[in-house]
């Protein structure tokens, strides 16, 4: 493992320039930083929707606690992943067990036959807002793959993520028995 911190403050991005893990430093505007926040952004919001699942205490909720906590590691992961260019850690496994975990809450649900609004709970509301952090996340590192090579797993966890993360929504709702709110045509 690298340096741990033990002084917060160092003042040496002060100018508007921040450090990778390789040692290089960069604008912190930089296509590769944005991609990183953005990352960081989603791992937070899955901190928070961890702790919103258990709150609930539904034990019907364990699953998707346990893949999402698991995804929460691998999220930790990838932003570590791009902070070191050329380094590789997402593995083509991690996005098969996306997969996995995502079929198997999509056989519980009915098809979709309407677009479906981020809300019912607060709870489906940030499976939707983690969705969307997570969809961030994933066309930020599109635009850093534009300038730089990127590893394709990565980008395929975070497209992976985001579906997993709508059907945990509709998931959420169906097993806490919230009706999902649909959109209304106006």
């Amino acid at each position: 493992m690298g340096k741990r911190l033990s002084k917060i403050y160092t003042k040496t991005g002060d100018q508007g320039e921040t450090g990778l893990g390789d040692g290089n430093r960069v604008s912190k505007t930089h296509p590769r930083i944005e991609a990183i926040g953005a990352v960081d952004e989603l791992n937070s919001i899955l901190g928070v929707l961890i702790e919103e699942i258990r709150n609930i205490g539904s034990e019907d909720l364990a699953p998707i606690d346990a893949f999402l906590h698991h995804c929460q590691h691998r999220v930790f992961d990838l932003g570590g992943e791009l902070s070191i260019p050329g380094f590789e850690i997402i593995t083509p496994e991690h996005v098969q067990a996306i997969e996995v975990a995502l079929d198997d809450l999509n056989r519980h649900l009915e098809p979709l036959e309407n677009f479906i609004l981020p809300g019912g709970s607060l709870l489906v509301a940030q499976c939707h807002m983690a969705r969307s952090i997570c969809r961030r996340a994933e066309r930020q590192t599109v635009a850093l793959g534009q300038a730089e090579t990127l590893n394709a797993c990565s980008l395929q966890f975070l497209n992976r993520l985001s579906d997993y993360l709508f059907v945990a929504a509709r998931s959420c709702a169906r097993l806490t028995g919230i009706e999902e709110v649909l959109w209304k045509k106006d």
